[in-house]
């Protein structure tokens, strides 16, 4: 019989990975970690005492974060684990909770309909958020708070796996980049702090332009950053850039909808233009990282209909069906904690 190296042991985390989370989540939520980070070797009782709990929400907080090894315990006293303490002394900390935050409020209920979603091929995970946008996107209008909770994500992701980009991608020789599906404009300003040569324009759908402005404003950078309200589907790439950037957006939608984009990308660069795919990446390989894997339900089931993190071949693929030349197609891969990666086509 073949090992596949899996144990009872093993599949346990898996069986009940959803009650996993929620003790990182309320570690989180309720300032365990922040409580021990600052007062080291505290006993359960000046824990529950600290964090307003009682006897038993104490004694089933601890059970859960010292089982997953979150926490640690010796002599009745508890510590954070070595890699919590860090990304606080990192200044991370603020980058990781958001990350909790958005898992825990936008993307945990969805996942209740992964299995119907792979079924359907759809997001019916959308069903659980209220309002009739066609995507999620279109439903923050209707839904402020999961507004909030989601751009201090993608704010903190972005700020996170940024300098990776700002490091590989060689915007010396660019003028003006187009970054298409910019959000509330984190990669615009922080494009044009790094390139002070650099004009960039942040194309979203009218919703999110406000925000954007308003972020580009109290950044300074009015005279540089520019907010083009617009479907990117629907309507027409701005004219005169010689970057398009699609940062952590590709991943969302279906490959035909990427080729779509990445058409209409080839289209208004002129020679010796460059498109910049900045995402999570899967292996060509299909095994991994984990993190790719895992990350593909909030994707299967949520945003839009269709989107996974995808692997490298197939941005290659789609560029090629768009017009770029193979030979002008590289990679560069990320070597941190997230599996992020680099796709450079020029045309």
């Amino acid at each position: 019989m073949r090992s596949t190296g899996l144990t009872m042991d093993g599949l346990t985390p898996i069986l009940f990975g959803h009650a996993a989370f929620q003790y990182l989540n309320a570690g989180c939520e309720l300032g365990l970690f922040e409580l021990l980070h600052k007062k080291s070797n505290l006993c359960r009782e000046d824990i529950g005492q600290e964090l307003q709990l009682a006897e038993r929400a104490t004694d089933t907080l601890l059970l859960g974060t010292t089982s997953l090894k979150l926490t640690t315990v010796e002599d009745r006293r508890y510590r954070n684990a070595s890699v919590l303490d860090q990304l606080m002394e990192d200044d991370q900390w603020d980058i990781f909770t958001s990350v909790v935050a958005f898992e825990a409020h936008i993307v945990y209920e969805a996942q209740a309909d992964f299995v119907e979603s792979l079924r359907k091929n759809t997001n019916i995970g959308l069903r659980r958020v209220r309002g009739v946008g066609r995507d999620l996107y279109h439903r923050f209008v209707e839904n402020p708070q999961l507004e909030r909770v989601f751009y201090r994500y993608m704010r903190s992701w972005s700020e996170l796996s940024n300098p990776f980009l700002l490091a590989n991608a060689d915007f010396a020789s660019s003028r003006k980049v187009l970054d298409a599906g910019g959000g509330d404009g984190v990669n615009a300003i922080a494009l044009a702090y790094a390139h002070p040569h650099l004009e960039v324009t942040v194309m979203e759908i009218p919703a999110t332009g406000p925000i954007a402005r308003k972020r580009i404003e109290d950044n300074g950078l009015a005279g540089r950053v520019t907010v083009h309200g617009g479907d990117m589907f629907r309507d027409e790439f701005p004219a005169d850039v010689d970057t398009v950037l699609f940062s952590h957006q590709l991943v969302i939608w279906e490959p035909e909808q990427n080729i779509h984009l990445l058409s209409k990308a080839y289209e208004v660069l002129p020679e010796g233009g460059r498109v910049i795919i900045f995402s999570s990446m899967s292996s060509d390989e299909g095994d991994g990282p984990l993190m790719a894997a895992l990350d593909s339900v909030y994707f299967a089931t949520l945003p839009a209909e269709g989107g996974m993190i995808y692997a490298w071949h197939q941005y290659e693929s789609w560029l090629r069906t768009a017009g770029f030349d193979q030979t002008k197609i590289r990679r560069v891969a990320g070597e941190g904690w997230t599996p992020h990666g680099i796709v450079i086509a020029t045309k």
